[in-house]
């Protein structure tokens, strides 16, 4: 996968997530990093703000909550998620982290956790849950990338969640679609994203959680 030779860029985005400015109606919250957090990008041409018009474009009540932050690791997703999930109280939630740990060579072990105690938290709260992956390029080695690839659809089995098994699918070795850094997607390749995230998340949006 020569689009991501590194990890994904360290630049928080700090400050209150971004949500869509249509108030009342369920929450639909994005836990990501830069590949959610529009890094490199215009504000407003990313995947999520594209959900989110698509979205409302469609008569759909639900609001969109990006609190994706760039260079965010499944840790820090894991300790920012119960303030997030309290003060959202979303009825959906999109979880796009692990490609930060992957690229770093963290454990596997580690990530799996991470991700386990952040399902079973938002589970546990009535909130559904998507789970988004991620792949890392080879020269980490066949086995630690199969083995990354794997955590998600293990996870996705165990706790019975839908999962997009890779966000860049269609599109990670085309280099006309990524910046500069040849790591994060262009505005371009944004519609893309959105395409593959969209119809697994669909089914998701209309089915009511058991709060």
């Amino acid at each position: 996968m020569a689009a991501l030779v590194a990890w994904l860029a360290p630049v928080a985005s700090w400050g209150s997530p971004a949500a869509d400015k249509g108030k009342g109606g369920p929450v639909l919250l994005v836990v990501g990093d830069s590949l959610s957090a529009e890094y490199g990008l215009s504000r407003g041409t990313g995947w999520v703000q594209l959900l989110a018009d698509r979205l409302r474009d469609s008569g759909s009540d639900y609001r969109v909550v990006n609190a994706s932050i760039s260079g965010e690791t499944t840790s820090g997703g894991r300790t920012r998620l119960p303030a997030l999930l309290k003060e959202h109280r979303p009825r959906v939630i999109v979880l796009e982290l692990g490609a930060n740990d992957g690229l770093r060579g963290l454990p596997l072990s580690v990530m799996r956790d991470n991700l386990a105690a952040m399902i079973r938290e938002a589970q546990a709260a009535g909130v559904q849950v998507l789970l988004v992956g991620i792949r890392v390029p080879p020269n980490y080695g066949r086995d630690y990338s199969e083995r990354v690839a794997g955590t998600y659809a293990e996870l996705a089995s165990e706790f019975k969640v839908r999962l997009v098994p890779f966000l860049l699918e269609g599109f990670a070795e085309s280099l006309e679609l990524f910046q500069a850094d040849r790591i994060h997607p262009t505005a371009e390749a944004q519609p893309r994203i959105l395409d593959n995230v969209w119809p697994v998340l669909r089914p998701m949006l209309t089915v009511r959680s058991k709060r």
